[in-house]
């Protein structure tokens, strides 16, 4: 079991800035109500549905909007709504795995397949990248909740396999399996993380020189801001400087 990892670099994420706000708690919403629909709507006999409204809390989502999106589940307008994985490369030869909620599988299709065209990428076909990454279990802390030490000792004793752990958080990884037992196990000394899901983890990177990387970061622009993407993850390892300078 590792304490560090490049995870952080590896996995495409982006942060909840008020400008995004709006659009992250619409896509936390539609998650829930298609868990809901998938399964039970009591979280505690729903293993997606519970997972989907850790993550939202731990968001700072409303209470009103949870309850709100799990109640649209028991309507007709989730019905149509299906899970899709998309799969291509981006710039550099990066391996993207693009998540999708959508009622329109022709739409979707079309617009994911025109962000990779014309930011430097292309779209493959199903299993053409997935063997680049791992399914594994996420489950994130943030900072204040205990030391790094503490947090390693608890992770490893709860069945974690690895823990990265930053100024701002504690990003703890297991077996897909293991997910919901090694939650249970850290809930009990540390309470609701700030997210718990199922997500893919690189098993090989592709270095991204400064060239190739704001074109990449544009790619995964596009991806995100879509309305139908629920999730985005990349292989890419950029190296610090780099990063730097795309931020500013």
């Amino acid at each position: 079991m590792a304490g560090h990892s490049k995870f952080k670099n590896i996995m495409y994420r982006k942060g909840a800035q008020d400008a995004k706000r709006s659009k992250l708690f619409s896509k936390l919403s539609k998650e829930i109500t298609i868990a809901a629909k998938m399964g039970d709507p009591d979280p505690d006999k729903n293993p997606r549905l519970r997972l989907a409204v850790q993550t939202a809390r731990g968001q700072s989502m409303p209470k009103d909007n949870i309850e709100r999106a799990i109640k649209k589940s028991l309507g007709g307008d989730a019905d149509n709504y299906e899970d899709i994985r998309y799969e291509g490369y981006g710039p550099g030869g990066v391996a993207i795995i693009v998540e999708a909620l959508t009622d329109n599988k022709n739409r979707s299709a079309s617009d994911i397949r025109a962000a990779f065209s014309k930011n430097g990428g292309n779209m493959g076909e199903t299993g053409s990248v997935a063997f680049m990454f791992d399914r594994v279990g996420q489950i994130v802390y943030p900072a204040d909740k205990a030391d790094a030490d503490t947090m390693f000792e608890a992770a490893l004793e709860a069945g974690a396999d690895e823990v990265e752990s930053s100024d701002d958080e504690h990003e703890l990884t297991c077996e897909a399996g293991a997910l919901h037992d090694v939650l249970k196990s850290l809930e009990t000394q540390f309470g609701e993380p700030t997210s718990a899901k199922l997500t893919y983890k690189p098993n090989v990177t592709a270095d991204v020189g400064e060239d190739q990387a704001a074109t990449l970061m544009k790619l995964l622009d596009a991806l995100d801001d879509n309305d139908d993407v629920q999730n985005v993850y990349a292989n890419f390892d950029i190296s610090d400087e780099i990063m730097e300078k795309l931020s500013a």
